[in-house]
């Protein structure tokens, strides 16, 4: 196989070269395309190189078994990302027995915080990635899925079985508790 003549195609176009053609070979520049992006990922949860390395491995494997359940009604990437932060989320769960619902309930904000009023863009990124390990992994993946991956609002509730206006209350009240915890750390720094 000369993957050059398909490393020009995109990733839809590949999906469907393996799903309908069984060129199951090419699934290896999907594989080359992501697997950094989805260690990186698993990395930012586990702190564990290790760890990050064999989770993305068999995230990417579990994906591979599921290409006919890719539609394109949304990009790839947001639906490898979905499928990696749902596995990230249920090990984290069943290990640390974290349920968001207790958990939120047990760290509730003292009071009603308008994030609006911070000004997100003048703070630290190194102190906000030391904040956004302090929150709740579903927090933290709602948020990285939001702003770092730009996933829609569908695909978010999609990723985690939660209604579009479930996903709006959770950013809303992560934006809220990043903020109060940033300034309760850092103060205006």
């Amino acid at each position: 196989m000369n993957k050059l003549i398909f490393n020009t195609l995109t990733d839809e176009e590949i999906i469907d070269k393996i799903t309908r053609e069984n060129k199951n070979e090419l699934y290896e520049l999907i594989y080359d395309r992501y697997f950094a992006k989805v260690r990186d990922k698993c990395y930012s949860f586990f702190k564990n190189k290790t760890q990050a390395e064999e989770f993305a491995n068999d995230i990417l494997s579990k994906v591979y078994e599921k290409l006919d359940g890719f539609k394109s009604k949304s990009s790839f990437s947001s639906w490898l990302y979905s499928i990696s932060y749902n596995a990230i989320i249920d090990f984290l769960r069943k290990k640390k027995q974290l349920h968001y619902p207790t958990w939120n309930q047990e760290n509730e904000l003292p009071e009603i915080i308008d994030e609006s009023d911070a000004n997100i863009s003048e703070l630290s990124y190194d102190n906000l990635l030391l904040i956004l390990d302090l929150i709740h992994p579903e927090e933290k993946a709602l948020l990285l899925m939001k702003y770092q991956d730009s996933l829609s609002l569908k695909d978010i509730g999609a990723s985690l079985a939660i209604s579009d206006d479930a996903v709006k209350m959770r950013l809303k009240r992560a934006r809220s508790r990043v903020v109060y915890l940033y300034f309760e750390k850092f103060g205006n720094d």
